[in-house]
């Protein structure tokens, strides 16, 4: 075997952890020898077995005791788990001699000559091995020693960023890999180093510590800029929210660039709040930003003055304006708090700036196609060192990729915004069928960030107690998709007052779509299709004529519970041109419910013969009223999340004639 983690050992010399390793190696199973004394293991003379279980970390070979009573010759470290040894040890090791695996001089030559560094950390984050590796990097103490807390040992600019993330890993048990560290001082310019933190866990599954492994990355800053630019571009831009892309971008640049950013726009659209000039000022200050965006290296946000989403007040000549005002970055390295300063009308600010240590600020604009969205602000407190003229070109260089995402974002808002009153106006607020029939419906679009779609329903009250029932599906979904929805839900309102037979009334709809179609010929006519269904029920003579423009057919639900599909002739779509209708009708005593649906209700498992037949068995199960029958068809037939196709679903329960 490979060298890994055998055993633990306590004060007392009493086997604590055992591991599978450990196993393989003696022969004795955990239950063997947890909690018995260590001895047993052990074939070396008392002397030698003292010296090596000492208060440092040794290594060497040392005679082992196996389960069958042989002894042999195996290669293994002894790590004090704590400085001093009063806790015990953690034993790594290789195969025994004369069995096949890595020689003991490799893994030797891997720990303490290779130019990785390898350091195990107790619970505590105080160093109880390292390797010789430490010596030749300077990320560490000059005079690493053992027992050292690691802000002690480590020399890092930010050294409290290492100790929280080790408490992360040893919280979670998941690995941080590829994180980057800068030297406070360093002989070589702009020399950085990536670390990775590890836990250590025992057989137990309890973790004992953390291992780190750290090498270096490169020299020069270009590096370090490369992947904060590409850690950004992975989380910036994935989602058309404005909120979202915001706080992608504040925290894409926290820790590595700043340790507190917030991204504050001056347009309210994406969070449905007022806009800012009609927000009263204080005395001091002035509504100038929502705030969309806010990340910091503390988890409580103590720097942050205001919530996400909340307005952000500004005296009116301060940075965050001018910076409005200008288009130009503000830049103060040096952030200065003495008297006579902005800060002087911003007493809340400059109370959080002291509590803080904020001592280096950058403003960045957030501007794409020559708009101004608003600000992003750049702190630094913890981080010794102000920032940079580099800094500067990589916060603008981030603010202007994260811009572009937050501008499309925006206006995709104010679209969807706009595409959702229209089709509030399109579609029917309130159904009623009067006197002569009870109605509910529902309607799912499948793009449900925008909310909109080209399903349809409506009924239409006509003379005679008559009541028009309809139901149509646009091709597509999405704005457009409503758009066009609207138009035909108007034309045939405008048609059914006419008094046309249902087949007489498609035809028309269908000429005069395709007129519609020809006018816009540079568009897709399909654009403009649809499939409709247009029956009328007459309750005096308990009779429902019915037209389909490839519509699939309506539910019949039968007082005695039975249900049943009418048989309606299919017709073409609306728009194709080939304007053949034919109306058919059937009988429908009192109390009988019609259920009229778009094709998204069946086509679920893309078997619209198993989807009717599911249609089927939903309208079978006995319900108190509407309302309850359409919530227990959509719950049965459309899974929960986003559906592919738009649903329109519409119930009728006809009644006598008064």
């Amino acid at each position: 075997m490979s060298a890994g983690i055998l055993a633990v050992f306590d004060a007392d010399m009493a086997v604590s952890v055992w591991t599978v390793a450990a196993e393989r190696l003696w022969g004795y199973t955990a239950d063997q020898v947890l909690y018995g004394p260590a001895e047993v293991l052990l074939a070396s003379s008392a002397a030698e077995v003292s010296r090596f279980f000492g208060g440092s970390p040794s290594s060497g070979h040392i005679r082992i005791r196996r389960r069958n009573g042989h002894e042999a010759i195996a290669y293994l470290w002894a790590i004090p788990l704590d400085y001093d040894g009063g806790a015990g040890w953690l034993v790594w090791g290789t195969n025994a001699s004369g069995q096949p695996g890595v020689d003991p001089a490799a893994v030797d030559a891997f720990l303490n000559h290779s130019p990785i560094s390898l350091a195990i950390w107790d619970r505590e984050l105080h160093c109880v091995w390292f390797n010789d590796g430490v010596h030749n990097q300077e990320i560490y103490s000059p005079e690493p020693e053992l027992g050292g807390y690691v802000t002690d040992f480590l020399r890092a600019r930010h050294p409290e960023y290492l100790k929280r993330a080790m408490m992360r890993v040893l919280r979670s048990g998941e690995p941080l890999l590829g994180h980057e560290l800068w030297p406070a001082e360093t002989r070589v310019p702009d020399c950085y180093y990536r670390v990775d933190l590890l836990r250590v866990d025992g057989s137990d599954g309890l973790p004992l510590g953390v291992c780190s492994v750290v090498v270096q990355a490169g020299t020069g800053e270009e590096g370090g800029r490369l992947h904060l630019l590409n850690e950004a571009k992975s989380r910036i831009g994935t989602d058309l929210d404005p909120l979202v892309t915001s706080q992608s971008l504040a925290e894409a640049a926290v820790p590595d660039l700043a340790d507190y950013v917030t991204i504050d726009l001056v347009q309210p659209v994406p969070l449905h709040k007022e806009p800012l000039r009609r927000l009263k000022p204080t005395d001091i200050s002035i509504p100038g930003f929502y705030r969309a965006g806010a990340a910091s290296i503390h988890d409580d946000l103590r720097e942050s003055l205001w919530a996400r989403g909340t307005p952000v007040y500004v005296p009116p000549a301060s940075p965050f304006t001018a910076v409005l005002e200008t288009h130009r970055s503000h830049f103060e390295p040096v952030l200065d708090t003495s008297p006579g300063t902005w800060l002087d009308n911003d007493p809340d600010r400059a109370r959080v700036i002291h509590q803080t240590g904020m001592h280096s600020l950058m403003i960045v604009p957030l501007e794409a196609r020559g708009a101004m969205l608003g600000i992003a602000v750049f702190v630094r407190s913890e981080d010794p060192i102000p920032f940079s003229r580099a800094d500067l070109a990589l916060a603008e260089e981030l603010a202007a990729r994260a811009a572009l995402i937050i501008d499309n974002a925006l206006r995709f808002a104010r679209g969807r915004t706009a595409a959702l009153a229209i089709q509030r106006d399109l579609l029917p607020r309130h159904l009623s069928g009067g006197s002569t029939v009870d109605v509910a419906g529902r309607y799912l679009p499948a793009d449900t960030y925008s909310g909109v779609g080209g399903d349809w329903f409506d009924v239409i009250r006509l003379s005679g107690a008559r009541v028009a029932l309809v139901v149509g599906d646009v091709v597509g979904h999405g704005t457009q998709a409503a758009v066009t929805m609207g138009r035909l839900r108007a034309k045939t309102r405008a048609l059914s007052k006419l008094e046309l037979p249902p087949d007489e009334l498609l035809s028309l709809m269908d000429e005069l779509t395709l007129d519609i179609a020809r006018d816009r010929s540079e568009d897709d006519p399909s654009a403009f299709g649809a499939t409709c269904f247009y029956g009328v029920y007459d309750p005096v003579i308990k009779r429902f004529i019915m037209c389909s423009a490839g519509h699939p057919p309506p539910v019949i639900v039968y007082p005695d519970g039975s249900v049943d599909f009418a048989e309606v002739p299919p017709g073409a779509p609306i728009g194709v041109g080939l304007n053949s209708y034919e109306s058919t009708e059937v009988e429908l005593p009192e109390n009988t419910v019609i259920g009229l649906y778009s094709d998204g209700l069946i086509e679920m498992d893309h078997d619209i013969g198993r989807g009717l037949q599911r249609l089927r068995t939903a309208f079978a199960d006995p319900v108190s009223s509407l309302e309850d029958l359409c919530t227990s068809v959509i719950d049965t037939l459309a899974p929960e999340g986003p559906v592919d196709d738009d649903i329109a679903l519409l119930l009728a329960r006809t009644h006598a004639a008064a």
